[in-house]
């Protein structure tokens, strides 16, 4: 999507060159063989051999290196993704340094290749700029080394012809032919990824019914009661196995036979790993059968995946996923749902943002706007993959009476779900053990087997949540939510937002610079190159190569010069010869032909003179003619070998010296894109949690991705062309005023307009580019999303309309491309009509200032220079814009090296700290927002050492902010203590490293098992075997070398909470926090987690966030928080014993059966504590 997609936009500019050249090679060829003969073998010859040979193999070269590119940038892409994902878990862990060194090896290897590209296009570049004179050396030298009468007129033509082969031959050709070959690669890599292999959806077999009744779920009972007939889509399933390919996890479904009835309500259950999800998949066509046989009748199926999938826009819009609005449905499915009293706690009602992957909600609203969409979209079957984990007791009978056996009465549903008393309302309830059904039937027949005994030991219910929320609830999702516009009162949140056509909120806008880029980016940009000593070194190179190119050029036209003096010489010479020695004999003549006229009487007639007076006459124009040849024969010869020698050492001079510019001046961009990635990168990692929350992951990943392809492979090539023809247009001017001073004018006048225009094209395509750039994000940030959504987006048969907000999306990145590609070709017509007048009056100025002492190669040379000036200096002004327009990549990157970082510093904690863990909050508020309400209000807490600590409360009572001030994830005012050292002082790397963290959501990085263990590499594989083994996750993992998919994807939900386990009793820290560990897990990993915690974990301080009141309900204490304070604590037994206490009220949402439960839990859990203080207390005195 970045690199591969965009080396055909690039591409595309260049590509017509390649059936350009052939053709005019051969006309350029026959009107250089009409000067020189024979010579022009020679050119072509070095044309052949730089174009052809050279150049091409550099082509083949850089494309082979372009895939090995490619490759490296989506390795480190992939990490960057990942990361980014899951950065709140990698700043918890303290994991910065080895994703930073894991970054930093894949970075090192992408270095490696683009620096060998970086070559090959400096030698390239270098090639271009002295091919010109090396071809014209070439046949120069041939010429007159075969006779031939060189001339100025000559010399100068053939430097035009060459310079429109140097042109087409050894700049665009090349740079077509490198395109070109890049260009394969990237089509061979995207062949390659469209022909892998695609989602095979089954043909499920037709089921007979005579039924043919319309689907008419989601209306009323009794309005439908009379009428209705049950839905004729059912499912069959028949001897079917299933497996996941390349899964180390033994998860697999084995001889599957299924019959669910039409209109039937089926519940699975299980333990983790038993194959559930699987099952769900298997029937969404996710994972292909490999044996048996599925029948579904043409069922539309819609599904509620268990981790819930939200993107980027507005609560309706994620319940709506692309379907009209209908206004009478969409209440009743919100209301199903339970989200009326959640649209009261937003900030605009069901149009506020729900951020990335919904960051702005709680799991529980997540959740369930998550089963708002599946409802909605009328469907045959409804997948409902435990919807019920992430809520409360209340709200869960509420989904059972209202949503699933309610709006979904008459439709078959498929269930999973961890709470076995909400399999009361199943006509069918499914066990499986080890991806086997165990047994099924009625719950009252299941709930005989010994495995629905074994599972209801575990069963419990989680919190309850009262229905009036209090106002810091609100404050919190007002602060967590992104900015939005607002039109509209809480009192009113679905009523008022009934009209479809009611503007949407927006995302908070990508930042995006005005006016030109800074002059301090290209000062910072260069300064990371090498410092200002090795850009003076590529400064003074520059300036050589130039010197020593114009040496060259001047040298020439000094010889051309010498040539033309030597002639008119000669010629001066032969004509005052003739002229005197004429003169001499015609008076010769004269006297003898008056000595005939008077002897004429008296000589003998028979004298050789009387006889033939016109021997006379002969001899004399002999003589002449013979003085004459004396003349010429005695003529020296102009030693052309000498003018060779120094002309050819000028040319070598410049060729080596050109060579070194190029790589050094790459070489210099190439430490600045190191050094910008690095910088960037470290102030990714380092940066506060509130600029993920606010930053979309495509916004970011965009800057490392195409800004940076941008930075690393394109910008140094233009900002080399830009110096290049800068120094090369330099010289010219200098040459040029050098043999006509007159034409300065000329220059400064057209000079003068071709700057003014520049400037208003510059600022155009800032501007654009910027707009490119930006347009960019929410591409990368929908392709993400789409990704991370796959099994949704099918079951919802939602793919065409996410392809076609892919393609608005991209169609304004494409206008904004095309908008730049339009511009500068507008920019290159006008700079060629303003070159056109200059060529003009620079003849004109010959002519008409012409004293008689001009030499014609001074004529040749200013015209020649005249004329490639026109071509460099368009040219340049294109790669000074591009490069002006590139330099906004490099903005954007410096836009993220100087983030607001977290405050890491700070002094190293005492030696073994923590030993007891003991924690105090003292006077503690945290704010998210600065201008916000506090979220904590005035918190004062002591934990002592060894606690088991619950803490309990509803929505946005500020439990999980609590984890946040103990992590300093966001700025605290106030104090918290472990065991008497302020952590706000300590290390911010050494603070989090001392506590172990089980997010609520576990996050596995695509990597090997020991690595997502073990990053650090500190632990031997004994130590990683034994925690596995704590946590009885031995016996499913072959190896620790196994690899990981993305997420975690190939580790069933369970599976993945246990792995964060296990990283904690490998870390073998004496402080705990669980953040809703067990909230979307099955009873038996639960109780599985609390065995872990008794038994590894029995003298650390644990603090435990809990959804479930049976997993605190032995806690030494309970806090229960609610609007950011804490509203009662103390030992569960003694809470309880209030009658209306709030931890008390919580409890009595439950079961009668589940509250005497906990309350036998926590009583029992009492005497212990007291008899373990007691213990303590005797051995002491």
């Amino acid at each position: 999507m970045s690199n591969d997609v965009n080396r055909f936009d690039m591409a595309a500019l260049f590509l017509n060159y390649i059936w350009v050249m052939p053709i005019m090679v051969p006309v350029v060829s026959y009107l250089v063989w009409q000067h020189v003969g024979l010579a022009t073998l020679a050119a072509l010859a070095v044309i052949f051999l730089q174009t052809v040979v050279v150049q091409a193999y550099l082509s083949n070269l850089q494309g082979k290196f372009r895939g090995k590119i490619a490759k490296r940038t989506d390795e480190r892409v992939k990490v960057m993704s990942e990361l980014v994902s899951g950065v709140q878990v990698i700043k918890m862990y303290a994991w910065e340094k080895p994703f930073e060194k894991l970054v930093d090896k894949l970075r090192r290897w992408e270095v490696k290749y683009i620096l060998k590209t970086s070559l090959i296009k400096g030698f390239s570049t270098a090639l271009s700029v002295f091919s010109e004179r090396f071809i014209l050396f070439s046949a120069i030298v041939t010429f007159v080394l075969l006779g031939g009468n060189i001339r100025a007129e000559i010399t100068f033509s053939l430097v035009q012809y060459f310079n429109l082969l140097q042109l087409a031959c050894n700049v665009y050709f090349p740079a077509a032919l490198a395109f070109l070959a890049e260009s394969k690669v990237s089509v061979r890599r995207l062949e390659e990824f469209l022909l892998l292999d695609e989602l095979k959806s089954f043909k499920a077999k037709e089921l007979s019914s005579d039924s043919k009744g319309p689907i008419t779920n989601g209306v009323d009972k009794e309005e439908q009661s009379e009428k209705y007939k049950p839905n004729p889509t059912g499912l069959i399933l028949t001897n079917v196995s299933a497996g996941w390919p390349q899964n180390p996890i033994v998860d697999t479904l084995r001889n599957i036979t299924l019959n669910v009835k039409p209109g039937e309500f089926v519940g699975v259950a299980g333990y983790v790993g038993s194959g559930k999800s699987s099952l769900l998949q298997l029937i969404l066509g996710e994972l292909e059968p490999s044996h048996g046989t599925i029948c579904l009748g043409g069922a539309r199926i819609s599904y509620a995946s268990q981790e819930p999938w939200l993107f980027d826009a507005t609560v309706r819009q994620n319940i709506l996923f692309g379907l009209p609005y209908d206004r009478v449905r969409y209440k009743k499915v919100v209301s199903a749902c339970a989200l009326l009293h959640d649209f009261e706690l937003l900030p605009v009602g069901d149009a506020t943002l729900v951020g990335e992957r919904g960051t702005s909600l709680s799991g529980g609203q997540r959740a369930r706007i998550g089963l708002a969409r599946a409802c909605y979209r009328q469907a045959d079957l409804y997948l409902l993959d435990d919807p019920l984990s992430a809520v409360d007791t209340h709200v869960g009978k509420h989904l059972i009476s209202e949503c699933i056996t309610g709006l979904l009465w008459n439709t078959t549903r498929i269930l999973v779900t961890h709470q076995l008393h909400h399999l009361k309302a199943a006509d069918n309830v499914i066990i499986l053990r080890s991806g086997e059904i165990e047994t099924q039937g009625t719950f009252e027949e299941v709930s005989r087997s010994p495995l629905f005994e074994e599972l209801l030991e575990e069963v419990e219910q989680p919190e309850a949540e009262d229905d009036n929320t209090a106002k810091g609830s609100t404050q919190l999702l007002r602060q967590r939510s992104m900015s939005i516009k607002s039109h509209t009162s809480v009192n009113s949140m679905v009523a008022e937002y009934d009209n479809e056509n009611e503007e949407e909120p927006e995302e908070t806008a990508e930042l995006m610079e005005k006016g030109r880029v800074s002059g301090s980016v290209y000062v910072k940009y260069f300064r990371a190159g090498g410092g200002w000593a090795l850009l003076a070194l590529a400064l003074v190179s520059i300036l050589l190569t130039q010197v020593a190119i114009s040496i060259s050029d001047l040298w020439l036209t000094h010889w051309m010069n010498d040539v033309e003096a030597k002639h008119l010489r000669s010629e001066d010479e032969k004509f005052n010869a003739y002229f005197t020695i004429t003169n001499n004999e015609a008076n010769v003549f004269n006297e003898t032909s008056e000595s005939l006229i008077m002897d004429d009487t008296t000589t003998n007639p028979t004298s050789p003179t009387t006889m033939n007076p016109n021997l006379t006459i002969i001899g004399t124009m002999v003589k002449t003619a013979l003085t004459i040849q004396n003349i010429t024969s005695g003529e020296e010869p102009l030693q052309h070998s000498y003018y060779i020698y120094i002309w050819a050492t000028a040319i070598l001079v410049s060729i080596l010296l050109t060579t070194e510019r190029s790589l050094l001046l790459l070489w210099i961009c190439m430490r600045s894109s190191i050094k910008l990635h690095n910088l960037m990168f470290s102030n990714i990692l380092a940066a506060p949690m509130r600029f993920f929350d606010t930053n979309p992951s495509g916004r970011i990943l965009n800057r490392f991705s195409k800004d940076m392809g941008i930075v690393d492979e394109i910008l140094p090539k233009m900002i080399l062309e830009s110096l290049q023809v800068f120094m090369a247009t330099l010289g010219i001017l200098v040459m040029v005023a050098i043999v006509n001073p007159y034409m300065l004018l000329t220059t400064v006048v057209c000079g003068v307009f071709m700057y003014m225009w520049t400037l208003v094209y510059l600022s155009t395509a800032q501007a654009i580019k910027r707009v490119e750039g930006v347009s960019r994000s929410p591409v990368f940030s929908h392709v993400s999303a789409s990704m991370a959504g796959l099994t949704t987006i099918r079951a919802s048969n939602a793919e065409e309309m996410l392809r076609i907000q892919f393609d608005e999306k991209q169609d304004v990145h494409t206008a904004a491309w095309y908008l730049t590609l339009t511009s500068n070709t507008a920019f290159s017509i006008w700079l060629s009509l303003i070159s056109a007048v200059y060529v003009i009056v620079v003849a004109y100025t010959f002519l008409l200032l012409d004293d008689g002492t001009t030499k014609s190669g001074n004529v040749g040379l200013a015209l020649s220079q005249g004329l490639i000036l026109v071509n460099m200096v368009q040219y340049g002004i294109k790669q000074v814009t591009e490069v002006v327009s590139q330099m906004t990549s490099v903005e954007r990157v410096m836009q993220f090296t100087s983030l607001p970082q977290e405050q890491t510093d700070g002094s190293a904690p005492p030696p073994g700290w923590p030993q007891r863990a003991r924690l105090v909050f003292k006077d503690l508020y945290l704010r998210y927002d600065m201008e916000a309400e506090p979220v904590l209000k005035n918190l004062n807490i002591v934990i002592e050492s060894g606690w088991k600590i619950g803490i309990v409360g509803r929505t946005g009572a500020g439990k999980s902010s609590l984890i946040s001030a103990l992590f300093r994830l966001a700025p605290i005012d106030g104090h918290v203590y472990i065991d008497d050292v302020d952590t706000g002082e300590i290390a911010l790397k050494e603070l989090r490293s001392k506590i172990a963290i089980i997010p609520q959501e576990p996050v596995l990085f695509s990597a090997s098992l020991r690595y997502n263990m073990d990053p650090f590499d500190k632990y031997t594989d004994a130590d990683i075997w034994q925690a596995l083994e704590q946590v009885e996750l031995k016996q499913s993992v072959t190896s620790l070398s196994v690899a990981v998919a993305a997420g975690g994807a190939n580790f069933s939900a369970g599976q993945r909470q246990l792995l964060c386990l296990a990283r904690a009793a490998l870390a073998r820290n004496r402080l705990l926090v669980l953040d809703e560990a067990t909230a979307n897990v099955d009873p038996n990993t639960d109780a599985l987690i609390q065995k872990s915690l008794r038994k590894h974990f029995s003298e650390c301080t644990v603090i435990t966030v809990a959804h479930r009141l049976h997993t605190v309900a032995d806690s030494d204490r309970v806090i229960v928080m609610e609007a950011g304070q804490i509203v009662e604590s103390g030992h569960p037994h003694e809470l309880l014993q209030k009658s209306d206490g709030y931890f008390t009220r919580m409890v009595k949402q439950l079961s009668p059966a589940s509250e005497q439960s906990l309350r036998e839990l926590a009583s029992n859990a009492y005497a212990q504590h007291f008899k373990y203080v007691n213990a303590v207390e005797q051995v002491q005195s």
